[in-house]
């Protein structure tokens, strides 16, 4: 039979070790540590200091008065303090208990020791003046090894768990969507760029097979990762997988995405786990589109000015021709009113890059809205016999600061719309003040605007199929319209009445 005192040593040992691995908080598990060196050394008190940053502090302590503790702190942040070794300190210790307890207290300390390095101390003191047996030291060295292998575990664990914050922080902050496949390619984590994009939250995304959540509402553009795996990848190369389209997602519409997947290996050369970074290409796809129609659009509006003029004046240089004078005054009126629409759509086009590019900068000065909406109004009613153009303000309309230039592009774009898509009919230029804002409208009794286009009415290169049918154009009257009020902080809208004309009105602040 072991004596009472070493079966007590048994156990707490035991306990110990049992609590380094069950026990995450560092505190807790210093200070029980300490408790069980005091009881167990008939200790008064006790203290673990640890050596963090080149500074001593105390990590834990047992019976130590607060006035006592209260001086010691500061001791240790001293520099001088902070350059001993913790044979050093444990003598500074105990002379230090010695001197305050006038000769009542001695103590005894042991260094932290893992992997070869001193981390910190354990001192503990008691209060009568047997020397420590060395059997004492032996059973303190041995709490000293356990809070030395907790410590050792707990900066561990602190550093993965800072490494996970960080890495959770990272995939959150990133704008496009993550998705971290295992090997088996079932979803481990997702972040919150990816819940955005596909509209579900991560607890319903996390452990689905990959193939539930990538899925194509087309034949994509590239290998997907189950034909890739099939050729080898990514075994037989290492290199990144793209593929791009329409991805799936609970709620429709699908998302013009390009999806990249890169392998991760462990240290052995197995496959871990495949890293899936899923971006948002509708603004790419966009762009693409736009680029497209304003090459479509162009050559064609192009085209058919250049083929005019350059037919009358083929015709009129015939040598075999002798042209009356009439004729040639016709033909050369034609001449000049498609060089004037050729003008003027490579000045829309060049307004519009010129927007693309921020540069537009009303030059602001007073203007009157219904002087300029009047002058307006009589330089298109010699250019149609069809409609009557009417100008109605309300009586001390407010002049207003904008740049007169622009304003008048605008309502000039308005009204010029109104003669093109109105066969017929009347066109009204109306006002309205309000306290903070006039109000411009320009309405006409033709067929008004579908309901399914006045989303897209305001875009750049929008033509609806009607209009194309009615008359040339490239689509940038409206854009246009649109950048130039909100230019003056001012908005644009357009008022749904189909088949009773349309009504389109803008504001500007007073």
């Amino acid at each position: 039979m072991l004596p009472d005192f070493r079966v007590r040593q048994r156990d707490y040992l035991l306990e110990i070790a049992r609590a380094i691995t069950q026990e995450l908080d560092l505190d807790k598990l210093l200070a029980r540590i300490l408790r069980i060196a005091v009881e167990m050394l008939a200790g008064q008190a006790g203290i673990i200091a640890f050596k963090e940053s080149g500074t001593w502090r105390v990590a834990a302590v047992q019976g130590i008065p607060p006035a006592f503790l209260r001086y010691l702190e500061p001791l240790l942040a001293e520099e001088k303090v902070a350059n001993l070794d913790a044979e050093e300190l444990n003598r500074m210790l105990k002379e230090l208990a010695y001197s305050a307890s006038k000769g009542l207290l001695n103590g005894v300390g042991l260094p932290l020791v893992t992997h070869k390095r001193v981390i910190g101390v354990i001192f503990i003191f008691r209060s009568y003046p047997d020397v420590f047996s060395p059997n004492d030291k032996l059973l303190l060295q041995s709490f000293a090894d356990q809070a030395a292998i907790a410590l050792f575990n707990a900066q561990l664990y602190t550093q993965v768990s800072y490494e996970k914050k960080r890495l959770d922080a990272l995939l959150d902050s990133a704008a496009d969507g993550i998705l971290i496949l295992s090997a088996d390619h079932a979803v481990e984590s997702c972040n919150a760029a990816f819940e955005r994009l596909f509209g579900q939250p991560r607890l319903q995304i996390q452990g689905r097979p990959h193939g539930e959540i990538i899925r194509w509402q087309n034949k994509p553009e590239g290998l997907t990762l189950e034909e890739a795996e099939s050729s080898g990848w990514p075994l037989t190369s290492n290199a990144y997988l793209y593929v791009e389209g329409d991805l799936q997602r609970p709620e429709p519409p699908p998302l013009p995405v390009g999806v990249t997947y890169a392998p991760l290996f462990s240290a052995d050369g197995s496959l871990r786990n495949i890293i899936v970074t899923v971006r948002d290409i509708t603004k790419f796809r966009t762009a693409e589109e736009i680029k497209n129609t304003f090459v479509s659009i162009v050559s064609h509006e192009l085209k058919t000015p250049v083929a005019l003029i350059k037919g009358y004046v083929s015709t009129l240089r015939r040598d075999d021709a002798a042209w009356e004078r009439a004729v040639v005054k016709d033909s050369l009126q034609v001449i000049e009113e498609e060089a004037d629409r050729l003008a003027s759509m490579i000045e829309d086009l060049l307004d519009a890059s010129r927007l693309q590019a921020g540069g537009l900068k009303p030059n602001r000065a007073d203007i009157s809205l219904p002087a300029l909406a009047q002058r307006l109004a009589e330089r298109f009613r010699t250019q149609t016999s069809q409609h009557t153009i009417r100008v109605d303000f309300p009586e001390r309309f407010p002049v207003i600061l904008a740049d007169e230039d622009r304003i008048e592009q605008a309502l000039e774009n308005l009204v010029s719309n109104a003669i093109k898509y109105a066969p017929e009919g009347e066109i009204v230029v109306s006002g309205q003040t309000r306290p903070e804002q006039v109000v411009v409208c320009v309405s006409d009794q033709g067929p008004g605007i579908a309901p399914e286009d006045i989303p897209h009415v305001f875009e750049r290169f929008y033509r609806s199929s009607g209009a194309a049918k009615i008359t040339k154009g490239a689509g940038l009257g409206l854009y246009l319209a649109r950048a130039i009020v909100e230019a003056h902080g001012g908005r644009i809208w357009l008022d749904p009445k189909p088949n009773s004309g349309a009504r389109v009105c803008f504001s500007l602040p007073r």
